[in-house]
């Protein structure tokens, strides 16, 4: 689908509200032309998270965490150990 938009003063073009707030990719193809795409990108620094090892270690450390729930310590047991 091909709509007619105005890029206004401060270099701006709306897309459709169903847009708002998503990140999208825009490559100017030649002078005037681009392509917009949707997507998801992920921090440099944080792609490490999303190695496959490490993702799987992630998961388990999550999965456990919600199999158990946070307990108080006792303080005195500790420093015995």
């Amino acid at each position: 689908m091909t709509t007619l938009e105005t890029i206004d003063a401060r270099g701006q073009i709306m897309l459709s509200k169903q847009y708002a707030g998503r990140q999208v990719s825009m490559a100017e193809i030649e002078p005037g032309v681009w392509i917009i795409k949707l997507g998801e990108w992920i921090p440099k620094n944080e792609r490490w998270l999303w190695e496959a090892e490490t993702k799987a270690k992630l998961d388990r450390a999550i999965a456990w965490a919600e199999e158990h729930p946070p307990e108080e310590t006792d303080l005195d047991l500790l420093a015995q150990r």
